[in-house]
């Protein structure tokens, strides 16, 4: 028997259907304090969750802290199944609409997202992310405060060629200032993986 929130006792495993129910809903179940004790609010250290990735464009999710952000909006999407297919016209793990997958490469890989690996399927995703923006996965990049344009720096990337490529206003320049914090004092050094934003 483990106590719930409130101090009701209920039996373990009901608790820890409740964890994940609270933890799928953003929401923390805090165990109740015994009759008399001090109650005190806590404030989640930064070492509680780790630190987010240098390149995250924005808070990362406790939920995923090693997958970000795909595995995050997988988790959102699909409940993380990237072989999902349930029959409502979305597929795959980040539920790519069958046109938007066959018009940004997917069919390279398989005819539909969910017959595609997951890495290809992120592949796919870097491509719309390119072009949309976060607002292809609307719902769940509100939900981890993901938004704009973002590319993935591939091997040969560098910000010259990215602002040619998506006719970045203020050239390469403006391409770093809104990356210096992930690229550092060196615009010329950039390395593959690094998800920058697209201003």
């Amino acid at each position: 028997m483990s106590p719930a929130p409130g101090g009701a006792v209920v039996p373990s495993s009901a608790y820890a259907v409740l964890a994940v129910l609270a933890l799928t809903l953003g929401l923390a179940l805090v165990p109740a304090l015994p009759r008399g004790a001090e109650a005190r609010a806590a404030q989640p250290s930064a070492a509680a969750h780790g630190s987010p990735p240098v390149s995250a464009p924005a808070a990362s999710s406790a939920d995923c802290p090693g997958d970000w952000p795909w595995g995050c909006v997988a988790l959102c999407e699909s409940s993380g199944r990237w072989n999902a297919d349930t029959g409502n016209g979305f597929y795959g793990g980040l539920q790519f609409k069958q046109s938007t997958w066959e018009e940004f490469g997917g069919l390279k890989y398989a005819r539909r997202a969910d017959l595609a690996t997951r890495a290809q399927q992120i592949t796919v995703a870097q491509e719309v992310l390119r072009w949309q923006g976060w607002k292809a996965w609307p719902t769940c990049s509100r939900r981890y405060g993901l938004s704009g344009r973002y590319h993935t720096v591939e091997p040969g990337d560098s910000l010259s060629a990215m602002a040619r490529r998506f006719r970045v206003a203020g050239g390469w320049q403006a391409v770093y200032e809104a990356n210096r914090d992930v690229v550092g004092p060196d615009p010329d050094l950039i390395r593959p993986g690094q998800l920058l934003a697209i201003p």
